[in-house]
């Protein structure tokens, strides 16, 4: 295979960046025009369990309701399509066999149907883990179609949290790419380096002391090249290139077990032959490699 160098064109169509609606932002507080909304035949709801989404069909696609009985403090507002369709998300008691998670059905729903859904999982977790004041502990109520909530004790507001994260593809001066295999996956499991950024630091920052602390590799150019949310349960992650000063690999914080280098022959060969097994195709991190690759790699059941 003819070396190719390192990638810098930006990640494209990533699986869940993609969305078809509006969000429609200015009317989470407008009373009169959600009951309406809620009301109108043409509104669809989606139905959350355990972070599992009802879906139909083959391919898959979101399985829509019309409006039942839910609280306004359980419907979720997230947003209306050209045709001024609106659609919420409500979450229920328990999944059946026909739910599917985010990781599951993400890379192959249609955009519309990916953006509400990540929107919909995210909110989701999002309340599910801030059901009380941080300062009096007080119980929060759910305000603005599921976008805030308040403390009635203190009158302080509370947003939906978004974690930033940055991940990289790590490239030598040969242009090979470093790998790693977090201590608790299965034996051949390798994907990008990623960490959480810290207060006060930038990304690029957090690039670097990322990769020096889980590997001890020295980074020095650092690029950007695309976004992709991942709420599991509310990441951000941020995608970078990075361009290696030093090439010997130490292991020092303990969550990495394993890095490597490769060439792009090598990671072919190692993926062929089953013994790397690559991230999934609706995470940011193999479109990360992929793009460094320069096409896609071998898709590989499961993960």
């Amino acid at each position: 295979m003819t070396t190719r160098p390192a990638a810098l064109r930006p990640l494209a169509n990533l699986a869940l960046a993609r969305t078809g609606v509006d969000r429609a932002a200015i009317r989470r507080t407008d009373e009169a025009w959600l009951a309406a909304a809620w009301e109108a035949p043409s509104t669809r709801v989606i139905r959350l369990a355990e972070g599992r989404v009802h879906v139909t069909g083959e391919p898959p696609e979101l399985a829509f309701d019309g409006p039942r009985d839910a609280a306004p403090e359980q419907r979720i507002f997230l947003g209306i399509d050209d045709d001024d369709v609106a659609y919420f998300a409500v979450d229920v008691e328990a999944a059946g066999e026909d739910f599917a998670g985010l990781r599951d059905v993400g890379a192959i729903l249609s955009d519309r149907d990916a953006g509400l859904l990540v929107n919909a999982v995210a909110l989701a977790n999002w309340h599910a883990t801030h059901r009380h004041c941080p300062r009096c502990g007080g119980p929060t109520v759910v305000v603005a179609a599921g976008h805030l909530r308040t403390c009635p004790a203190d009158g302080s507001e509370h947003y939906p949290r978004t974690d930033p994260a940055v991940i990289m593809t790590v490239v030598d001066a040969d242009d090979r790419v470093l790998l790693g295999s977090q201590a608790q996956w299965p034996d051949g499991r390798y994907s990008t380096l990623a960490g959480f950024v810290e207060p006060g630091e930038s990304l690029e920052a957090a690039v670097r002391r990322e990769v020096a602390e889980e590997v001890g590799v020295t980074v020095g150019e650092v690029h950007y090249l695309g976004s992709q949310p991942w709420p599991f349960p509310s990441s951000l992650m941020l995608g970078f290139l990075a361009h290696a000063e030093t090439v010997d690999i130490e292991l020092r914080d303990g969550e990495i077990a394993a890095a490597r280098w490769f060439t792009r022959d090598e990671l072919l060969a190692e993926v062929q032959a089953g013994r790397v097994r690559l991230s999934p195709k609706v995470s940011i991190a193999r479109r990360l490699i992929e793009n460094w690759y320069g096409e896609a790699l071998p898709d590989q059941p499961g993960w």
